[in-house]
């Protein structure tokens, strides 16, 4: 039997934590049948009551899904992208009631540089997929979307329609997402940004720099700037 020693944590929060930390290393690949909450309550020795609340919150967080009378199952890979915050740009716009475009500036291979290369795990000179995208609502340029991606992880990429749907969508849907890293930053844009935005050079923007990752490998890096009149970040926090 295993037993909570995770001091000034709750016993929720500890079957909780330990729940999370093997989805986190792989443990249960997605769908797979999780331990049950009778399993839990012998393992740990703590009361029904109390598996069924660090269950509850995983359930919440989107990390495990719980089928009644069936069981408990690790989330499928786009579950867990959600507690990652990432989302379909085009979605937002079209919640909003809006009209979203995009312009299609560059969608090509080309070699990667050294500093790029290390970003994505790959060689130098190792084939990389480059699109640069701008995204308007209702007609005005939201969002400059300077991607690469590694072909190993999205081999069809450079085939797509992003005039139709968008690389983050479309990324959704090819790539085992696991995991995401981001630096947002205020700051101006490039001379070619600040063109492709319709700004001028000393224009304040929102900059975002985020890399995902599948288990084993990075999947794209991604460079997003908005003008800054345009963009909100927001966020909620209850204790």
């Amino acid at each position: 039997m295993s037993t909570l020693s995770r001091t000034g944590l709750a016993p929720y929060a500890q079957v909780k934590q330990y729940l999370k930390d093997r989805l986190a290393a792989g443990d249960w690949a997605p769908g797979v049948l999780m331990p049950s909450e009778a399993e839990l309550v012998a393992r740990f020795g703590v009361s029904r009551m109390t598996v069924n609340r660090a269950l509850k919150e995983l359930q919440n967080e989107g990390l495990i899904e719980r089928v009644q009378g069936v069981g408990t199952f690790a989330a499928q890979l786009h579950k867990v992208s959600a507690t990652l915050t990432l989302r379909n740009l085009q979605d937002e716009i079209a919640e909003r009631g809006h009209r979203h475009e995009a312009i299609v500036h560059l969608q090509e291979p080309e070699p990667a540089g050294a500093a790029l290369a290390a970003q994505l795990g790959l060689h130098e000179g190792d084939t990389v997929f480059h699109s640069l995208i701008v995204h308007l609502e209702n007609g005005v340029p939201l969002q400059c979307e300077d991607r690469y991606v590694n072909p190993a992880c999205a081999p069809h990429y450079l085939a797509q329609d992003f005039q139709h749907t968008t690389p983050t969508q479309y990324l959704f849907e090819v790539t085992a997402l696991w995991r995401a890293q981001y630096s947002i930053e205020a700051g101006h844009a490039t001379a070619q940004e600040a063109r492709l935005l319709n700004l001028a050079a000393t224009d304040a923007c929102l900059i975002m720099v985020r890399r995902t990752f599948t288990r084993d490998a990075a999947i794209t890096l991604a460079r997003l700037v908005h003008p800054g009149r345009l963009y909100q970040l927001t966020g909620q926090f209850a204790p």
